[in-house]
């Protein structure tokens, strides 16, 4: 609905997460006179684009009981999409500070340079002050009309506190999905999820089979390459006569998906191949995970779909008190992040209205007949696309009263995906679309967001 002229309500907001939804979430709750406490567990801000050399004791992250490392992040990873359609509307991800060698100015930089531009962010906007380092949440249920949490801080010391309403921006790539493969069990071999993955060097030699042709598992199946004995990619989107080998090394192959492994250490391949193997490595995404939510069975995680969710953001029962930022996929995440973030603030302060619980489970019912009309299973119901990003983005702008997302941004989005799937081992280096930088950066100037193009972009 659109904006309202109620009176503004200032609430006392718990934001978990201090990654890039996290930090926008609490910009956002602050600019609309929130008071805010956000909860990291970490030591620092930046979520998931905190690296970190060490990975889980158990690599596949199946133990419950495992000492969870929350960063994906392998060393060599870059962004699968361009810096300019990456970054919050009023604060760029541009190259910055000029002539500072510690900072990557590529169009696709590294991991540390996003990492560099979310402390950036939360320099400029003072945000750190609201941040309670080292503190994990591990409990959120409703108490009343409120909401109690119960942290524990990195001393293990517990503490319960009372808040008006808590926005989850717990991030979605610490808990692994699986591959289930026929055979697995009497196999031999070694076997890790892409959570766990870093660097090449322990594959030295070895036979891989990497699970998995999408981002991460492109991108691992090539670093392997340098090192590895021989790299074969099983992708469950091929045809069952998949064979070819891969541009770019001469130790990598494609397949389809695995048929079976066997307990003398092969691979069966549904084309037929068998190859002696040393290490599995699945890169076959992740669930959702709220371990520390309790809502008395209201909200569950189906398939990995979250629900029920009005708009991916708003349990039509729960709601305004308890707000989900960031589960979507497949979209402009940071543009996402903060539309979101704006909207849920807005909707706090009372500027926005919600429809009824009714009127907000009937629409969620809507979106889940129309995904299994169209044959996609429960696990595709918060990807977005490229063409439902747009539409999903622009339906929030419309609520708050922003403009809608920029045609160049969304165009960025599509050529990059385009060039993802179609030139996985050069589209971070060479593209064809001059021209939306162009238009991005003479965006930023005319905002006055920078005050010159900067000498990196164009030579």
């Amino acid at each position: 609905m659109a904006p309202s002229c109620s009176p503004i309500n200032s609430l006392h907001v718990a934001v978990i997460g201090a990654g890039a939804a996290g930090l926008v979430a609490a910009r956002e709750l602050r600019r609309e006179s929130h008071s805010v406490v956000v909860f990291e567990r970490n030591t620092e801000v930046g979520g998931l684009w905190v690296y970190t050399p060490q990975s889980e004791p158990d690599p596949l992250s199946l133990d419950p009981n495992r000492t969870v490392v929350h960063s994906s992040v392998y060393d060599s990873l870059r962004t699968n999409l361009p810096r300019e359609c990456m970054g919050y509307s009023d604060f760029p991800f541009v190259p910055r500070p000029e002539h500072d060698e510690s900072r990557d100015p590529r169009r696709y930089p590294t991991h540390r340079e996003v990492l560099a531009y979310l402390r950036d962010f939360a320099r400029e906007f003072k945000l750190v002050e609201m941040v309670r380092f080292g503190t994990e949440v591990v409990l959120v249920e409703q108490d009343g009309r409120k909401w109690k949490i119960r942290s524990r801080n990195s001393d293990g010391v517990s503490r319960d506190e009372i808040f008006d309403s808590v926005v989850v921006c717990n991030g979605h790539y610490t808990e692994p999905r699986v591959a289930q493969i026929p055979g697995i069990d009497l196999w031999p071999g070694k076997q890790l999820h892409s959570h766990n993955y870093r660097v090449p060097d322990p594959f030295k030699d070895q036979v891989v089979v990497v699970i998995g042709n999408f981002a991460s598992g492109s991108d691992i199946s090539k670093d392997l390459t340098g090192v590895a004995k021989e790299v074969h990619i099983a992708a469950r989107s091929k045809p069952s006569e998949t064979y070819e080998k891969l541009p770019g090394a001469d130790n990598l192959w494609l397949h389809p998906m695995i048929e079976t492994a066997c307990k003398d250490g092969s691979i069966v391949f549904k084309n037929g191949k068998v190859v002696q193997a040393d290490t599995i490595v699945h890169c076959t995404g992740y669930i959702y995970h709220f371990p520390f939510l309790n809502t008395n069975g209201y909200i569950t995680v189906d398939d990995n779909c979250v629900g029920p969710l009005y708009k991916h953001v708003f349990p039509p029962a729960l709601a305004p008190g308890l707000s989900f930022i960031g589960l979507p996929w497949m979209t402009l995440l940071f543009t996402l992040f903060e539309l979101q973030s704006k909207w849920v603030a807005a909707v706090l302060s009372g500027r926005v209205t919600l429809p009824s619980e009714d009127k907000m489970m009937e629409d969620t019912n809507a979106l889940y007949a129309k995904r299994d009309a169209n044959g996609f299973p429960k696990r595709y119901t918060h990807r977005l696309g490229v063409v439902g990003q747009a539409e999903y983005l622009n339906w929030i702008a419309d609520q708050i009263g922003e403009p809608p997302v920029e045609q160049w941004r969304n165009k960025e989005l599509e050529d990059g995906y385009v060039r993802l799937a179609t030139q996985s081992d050069t589209f971070r280096d060479k593209w064809d679309d001059d021209h939306l930088i162009a238009e991005a950066y003479e965006d930023f100037l005319r905002q006055k967001l920078i005050s010159a193009i900067p000498s990196q972009i164009f030579g």
